[in-house]
């Protein structure tokens, strides 16, 4: 039997999850006390961490002041009783007492996750590993021993088997979404292969009924309860980011973005700005401090730190204000560890740090109260962190509500609109969803014979031929729209939607070179190894502008070099080929699973369509689909456009692909998307083969999604890759399925 998961969760920014943690325990605790024998509640607490940086965190669950959440009458009750085990090193063991009660174990995954073997082995494994000694003698007694290749290994099985002989266990787990990751969705909804966390939990969940013991309940705390844009089921929400910042829960907050400047203008101007704001200040004892996120340990060491330095340098701070935790031990030492968990402790040399300089870390599970500024330039591989990393700076610190000061490019401006948007909006219409949609769970089987297509996957050859030049060229100078160019400050007082942007130009923070003739043409030859110098020159001298226009214009914006002078030489002297080359390839449409015999899916019940329905339309027409014998629709438009498919005469056979991706189907599309100029993968919708032997690839959208950039993208891939096949490809619109205007 499964476990029972409950998430109960706070929001991204006013979560304290370790008070929350310890608030939870110790009512477990003092009722399990009044009522021993009810199963219901907790005798014991296995808390988990993702990493290190959250593990620290969790000690606030020991070292918190308990008259805060609990009356005193109690408090002597908990001191007296409670028992706590803080697994921070991976060669400390487990030293509870078999039976006990009020343990409370913190530990990160690691140091507990069972040490197993999950899969069978095979014929060359089990060869292999008979030849250690006594082992599969040990194993048939036992039943218990694993391959242990080192003493961490032997560590974490003792630690696992000292929690299977203690009563009725409560397990929270702290960031939950962080340490499931992107197996979150598949580990909470399908009963797939888990994480190694969840059969971890499983497996001792079933090895405490072994003893006549329960794990009671896994309570999962995270701020992000959701899985692209879906909230995660049973969560509870407790207070919101306006609600707390408005009621002076926390910092107020300014947001300054910046566009169309360097990095290390960038960061001159945040530091020297924050200085001016909270330069020569303390608050409760602590100096307050300005996080800067690199997104790469070497873009700290080599661009980060130097410019750091060197602007500390200017404005006569010393440098030793300066905190560097990259998670490389040749860059970050015991002693900077030290100062980082020091950083909110009065009288330490951690807290007389300021500029704190961090790569992955401190997004979460960082409880730093003197924190009073992040900064972050380039764009993240996660949307998310943005509002992770940004976040962590509005924690409370003395009674009176202080400002804290977030500065961002323009582009992780606009994510963090984006996303906080993104977390409002989905808080309320999952919730309003809930009540009216009924979701079911159910399994999906494979066809037989399963379905292929014969269709050409195409690889792409780019040559370069060279061109006959002889015309002046045009760079198309008065065209340019300079303001493109115009590095701009946005301040935006506050994080409500409501708050109003103000914009400024910032021309003079912008560090630029005068080029001269002979340098202009220096740095644009970089660009064209097989050309001389003398022949850069004249191009740009015989050309429309001339060179006196052309370094008034480089000179004023220096990009237009690369955006325009460049690629217009290069325009004129290369021609790009490009050759498709196509490779004809059976695709399956649905592969069996690897593993249970089925996929399992949920859905609105009203949008699952099995072969077996009863359905008039899908018992007259079901021999012309069902390559699975279950379909699970995410729209009202899919589902009528799959019925009006099987009612026309002129569909042979009509698949509903949409719903497989990964590792399910090999019906897909390569394209380049244009948000992060990344190779991915598009699955359409609906497969249809015509009476006529064609083929058709249809894909349904939303009326308001058929112009979205990405959309258009995955429309001009799949459009080519049908051509080359004899296909054709076409988006229909929501709204036009419905009224039952779609025409294909």
């Amino acid at each position: 039997s499964q476990i029972l998961y409950q998430f109960l969760t706070f929001t991204q920014n006013l979560k304290r999850s370790p008070i929350l943690m310890a608030t939870c325990i110790f009512y477990e605790f003092l009722l399990s006390s009044k009522w021993p024998r009810d199963d219901k509640y907790c005798h014991n607490a296995l808390v988990f961490a993702p990493d290190k940086t959250v593990l620290q965190s969790l000690k606030e669950i020991v070292t918190f002041d308990k008259s805060k959440v609990v009356p005193p009458e109690y408090i002597g009750v908990l001191d007296a009783n409670i028992k706590v085990y803080f697994l921070e090193d991976s060669g400390t063991t487990l030293n509870t007492l078999d039976g006990s009660k009020y343990n409370i174990i913190i530990s990160n995954t690691q140091k507990i996750i069972l040490k197993a073997q999950h899969k069978e082995k095979s014929s060359v494994d089990k060869l292999f590993s008979d030849q250690v000694p006594g082992q599969s003698v040990l194993d048939d007694v036992l039943g218990i021993l694993q391959e242990i290749s080192n003493n961490d290994d032997l560590m974490s099985n003792q630690r696992f088997e000292k929690l299977t002989r203690l009563s009725q266990m409560g397990i929270y787990v702290d960031e939950a979404h962080h340490m499931f990751g992107a197996d979150l969705e598949k580990a909470l909804h399908e009963n797939g292969k888990g994480t190694s966390l969840r059969n971890t939990i499983n497996k001792l969940s079933k090895e405490l009924s072994k003893h006549g013991s329960k794990v009671v309940a896994c309570y999962n705390f995270t701020g992000t309860p959701y899985v692209n844009n879906k909230i995660l089921p049973e969560v509870i929400y407790a207070y919101g980011l306006q609600a707390a910042i408005r009621n002076n829960f926390l910092k107020d907050t300014s947001v300054i973005g910046y566009s169309n400047v360097k990095s290390k203008e960038f960061l001159k101007a945040v530091i020297v700005d924050f200085w001016a704001k909270y330069g020569g200040k303390e608050y409760e004892g602590l100096a307050p401090k300005m996080a800067i996120f690199g997104a790469e340990i070497a873009e700290v060491r080599d661009e980060i730190r130097p410019v750091v330095e060197e602007v500390l340098s200017e404005l006569g701070i010393p440098l030793d204000k300066i905190l560097v935790n990259v998670g490389d031990e040749k860059i970050t030492k015991s002693e900077d560890i030290r100062d980082f968990n020091n950083l909110d402790i009065a009288g330490t040399a951690g807290s007389k740090k300021q500029f704190i300089l961090l790569v992955n870390k401190g997004r979460e599970g960082w409880n730093c109260r003197s924190l009073f500024s992040v900064a972050l330039f380039r764009s993240p591989k996660s949307k998310v962190f943005v509002l992770q990393a940004t976040m962590r700076c509005l924690r409370k610190i003395t009674d009176e509500q202080l400002m804290a000061t977030v500065y961002l490019s323009k582009e992780n401006m606009d994510i963090l609109d984006d996303e906080l948007k993104k977390n409002f909006r989905t808080s309320i219409e999952e919730l309003v969803v809930k009540k009216d949609k009924k979701r079911k769970k159910v399994p999906v089987r494979v066809k037989e014979p399963p379905r292929t297509l014969r269709m050409n996957r195409l690889h792409y050859k780019y040559s370069l031929e060279t061109k006959h030049y002889d015309s002046r060229l045009s760079f198309g100078l008065k065209e340019i729209e300079t303001e493109n160019y115009d590095a701009t400050m946005y301040v935006k007082e506050g994080l409500t939607t409501s708050s109003v942007v103000r914009e400024s130009n910032i021309n003079y923070m912008v560090s630029k070179l005068a080029y001269t003739e002979i340098t202009l043409v220096a740095e644009v030859a970089k660009y064209f190894p097989d050309i001389r110098c003398t022949e850069v020159a004249r191009i740009l001298r015989k050309s429309e502008e001339g060179i006196d226009k052309i370094l008034v214009a480089v000179n004023e914006h220096n990009d237009i070099i690369y955006d325009k002078i460049v690629p217009t030489i290069f325009e004129a002297l290369y021609r790009v080929n490009k050759e498709i080359v196509k490779e004809n390839v059976d695709v399956k449409l649905l592969k069996k699973p690897k593993e249970g015999g089925y996929y399992e899916f949920s859905g609105n019940e009203d949008l699952i369509i099995m072969q077996n329905s009863e359905d008039s339309v899908v018992v007259k027409n079901k021999d012309k689909s069902f390559h699975a014998d279950t379909y699970v629709f995410d729209s009202k438009p899919e589902l009528q456009l799959f019925l009006q498919l099987l009612a026309n005469e002129h569909v042979k056979k009509a698949y509903f692909t949409g719903m497989f991706t990964a590792d399910q189907t090999d019906f897909y599309v390569p394209y380049i998307d244009p948000e992060s100029n990344r190779l991915r993968k598009y699955y359409p919708d609906f497969l249809v083969k015509m009476d006529d032997g064609s083929y058709l690839i249809l894909e349904v959208k939303g009326d308001n999604m058929i112009d979205d950039p990405v959309v258009k993208a995955k429309g001009a891939a799949a459009e080519e890759v049908a051509v080359e096949s004899s296909m054709k490809y076409e988006m229909l619109k929501g709204t036009d399925i419905m009224e039952g205007k779609a025409k294909f």
